[in-house]
């Protein structure tokens, strides 16, 4: 990476979400949570599929304490260490569930392409949490 370069809408005041495929040092993360911080961004979190942290965890925790990371997400789709899942800011996305999907699909010889899709279940959410607006007296517009 040579340079990182911000070209999106004002982050003042918004909760910024920041996806990668891996956190490896975690450098790159770090130094755009600094930027949309300088930026007037409220919370950042961070996921990766992947979070190595091959550097250690030191730069997060001090990310973490200064306030630039509030948490970063990950699967358990790779080995971590111990210690990673006991610090605060990180959080553990379980893909148990969706790996026993694949693996039971494709022995059944069907497409992973509903597997894939996301729309029946953003669609399904979008829908229970209407109805759970509605049961708690909130009017959606």
């Amino acid at each position: 990476i040579v340079a990182h370069e911000y070209m999106g809408n004002k982050v003042e005041g918004k909760d910024i979400f920041v996806a990668d495929d891996i956190i490896s040092s975690g450098e790159s993360i770090i130094e755009l949570a600094r930027e949309l911080k300088k930026r007037k961004a409220n919370r950042i979190f961070a996921a990766a599929t992947f979070a190595l942290f091959t550097n250690g965890l030191e730069a997060y925790d001090q990310a973490y304490r200064e306030g630039i990371i509030d948490r970063v997400i990950s699967t358990n789709l790779t080995y971590r260490r111990e210690e990673v899942s006991q610090r605060e800011w990180f959080v553990e996305a379980d893909m148990s569930k969706y790996i026993s999907f694949i693996i039971a699909t494709i022995n059944h010889d069907r497409s992973l392409a509903k597997l894939l899709n996301p729309y029946d279940r953003i669609h399904g959410l979008l829908k229970r949490y209407e109805r759970e607006q509605q049961e708690a007296g909130f009017r959606l517009v």
